[in-house]
Order: structure tokens, then C-alpha cells, then sequence
């Protein structure tokens, strides 16, 4: 029975500056001060399906939220620049928040940058696309009450453990 989404992964260029920008912007602390690392382990090729790996990463926790922060040595990737919202795969992720203006302020005082863009306020929802230190997008929306997809109101709908 699939329960829900654990973690979302992350992959860094610096992943001390991305440590730090999500732990301040966003609240997360790591789950363990080791975090943890591989060079050219079969067992964690196969799991990650990268022959001749090496990365170290770190688990960070908001709640019930995990996010999963790796930088990888080996090998070097061969794409300069982060997905976009068009591109193929995971482009994103949404962080839901209370106040939008204010959270968007703290957001970026953290290095989170929105290209000189405000939110649109679509009715039921305000949002927007930001992107953090390195370029990768995150959606800040804050959702109007009882509009059915409030963080409460799903939490309402989801079935019993």
C-alpha cells in the first residue's frame, strides 16, 4: 500500500550552501550530524543504477517532509544547468505557506530568487516559481481557506493509517 511520498532528492553543486539555504528558508534540520557517503560501492551503484558512483548527501527533515541533499564526484554530469518546469522528469517541488509576501521576503533574504517577479494571486491560490541557490525551481503558493487543497483540509481528506 503506497502511503505517501517519503523523500524528494536533490542533486548539488555545493551541497554545504544548499544545507544551509534549506535549513534557514525553509526550517529543515538534518536527521543526523554524519549524513553519509560512497565511492565506488557496487551495492550503491545498483541501488542508484550509476556505475562507478561517488556522492556523500544528507537527510534533512521539516515535519513530515524529507528532503534528501547529494553531491556527486563521480561521475560528472553532463548537464550544466538545473531542469526547468518544461523540461523532461521532476522539475519541481511546492513549499505551501501562510503569508506569501512575507514568506517571500525571508525566502529571499535566504538567496532564493524570483527574477524580479511578484505572485499572482489566481483566486484561489497565490503563487509563484522562485529558484534556489543553484537553479533549481521551487513553487511558493499560499492556498486560499476552504478551497478543498489547503495542507488541513487535505490532511482531512487522506485515508486512516
Amino acid at each position: 500500500m503506497i502511503r505517501g511520498i517519503h523523500h524528494i532528492g536533490v542533486n548539488c553543486r555545493d551541497m554545504a550552501r544548499m544545507k544551509r539555504f534549506y535549513c534557514e528558508a525553509f526550517g529543515f534540520e538534518p536527521v543526523d550530524d554524519e549524513g553519509f557517503s560512497w565511492v565506488d560501492q557496487e551495492v550503491m551503484d545498483y541501488i542508484v543504477d550509476v556505475p562507478k558512483s561517488a556522492a556523500r548527501g544528507v537527510m534533512l527533515r521539516a515535519g513530515t517532509c524529507y528532503l534528501e541533499l547529494f553531491e556527486y564526484s563521480a561521475p560528472e554530469s553532463d548537464l550544466e544547468r538545473p531542469l526547468r518546469p518544461y523540461d523532461r522528469g521532476y522539475t519541481h517541488f511546492c513549499i505551501d505557506v501562510t503569508d506569501i509576501e512575507k514568506d517571500m521576503a525571508h525566502l529571499k533574504a535566504c538567496g532564493m530568487t524570483f527574477n524580479d517577479r511578484e505572485f499572482v494571486d489566481a483566486g484561489h491560490v497565490k503563487t509563484l516559481y522562485g529558484y534556489d541557490p543553484e537553479g533549481n525551481v521551487i513553487e511558493v503558493q499560499q492556498c486560499t481557506p476552504a478551497n478543498g487543497f489547503t495542507l488541513e483540509e487535505l490532511r482531512e481528506k487522506a485515508p486512516a493509517d
